[in-house]
């Protein structure tokens, strides 16, 4: 089927892994599993603002450096970064050495302490974006995947976020950022993995 790649195992899954081991666990194992800890929404919605202009694999391979650097993606001790810390990150080499996007991350950890306070945690929040059933396409094609990018609900994510102070998140990010943590199921149909997620997100319990 298009869209559809066997390599390995041979079982049938999302093109987009490329046949990397780590792609294809990340794949398998977290992309598009409902998520509903604050710690790892807040590592994600990070990350996705690092991938802006990258790869994700190129983001996949520094995940661990990035979560030692930044304190295991922690809210409060992130918000709590200053300059110097700042400047620290910009000489490791082992993250993206983008002032914008690490300035991004201190930012945005002191606005995520702000929504926290307002929605009791960051999953109640982002949860709410969450579509209608019927809102989605019927089929999650190969053609249907390639041209989903934004929706109006990513874009009334991103437009929340950036009302609230929030950078790097724009509607596209946003997007990645709901198909990441199972807002949505984007596994292409014919996917080893579809079924398993689609069930887990039927009783997954909304925060």
């Amino acid at each position: 089927m298009i869209g559809l790649a066997n390599l390995g195992d041979g079982q049938p899954r999302c093109y987009w892994h490329g046949g990397d081991p780590l792609y294809m666990s990340y794949h398998d194992k977290e992309w598009g599993r409902p998520q509903a800890d604050d710690r790892l929404l807040f590592e994600k919605i990070c990350l996705e603002g690092f991938q802006a202009g990258l790869s994700w694999l190129t983001i996949l391979r520094k995940r661990e450096n990035f979560r030692s650097r930044f304190d295991n993606f922690d809210i409060d001790r992130v918000a709590g970064y200053g300059g110097s810390k700042i400047e620290a990150l910009l000489q490791n080499k082992g993250i993206v050495r983008h002032r914008r996007k690490i300035e991004s991350v201190v930012n945005n950890a002191r606005r995520a302490c702000e929504l926290r306070e307002e929605w009791g945690s960051l999953a109640a929040y982002f949860w709410q974006y969450e579509p209608e059933e019927g809102d989605r396409p019927h089929r999650i094609t190969y053609e249907v995947f390639r041209n989903l990018t934004q929706t109006p609900e990513s874009k009334a994510l991103s437009a929340d976020l950036k009302r609230r102070g929030w950078s790097f998140v724009g509607p596209t990010t946003a997007y990645a950022f709901m198909q990441a943590v199972g807002l949505v199921n984007d596994h292409i149909e014919g996917c080893c993995v579809r079924d398993e997620i689609e069930r887990s997100r039927q009783h997954f319990v909304r925060p």
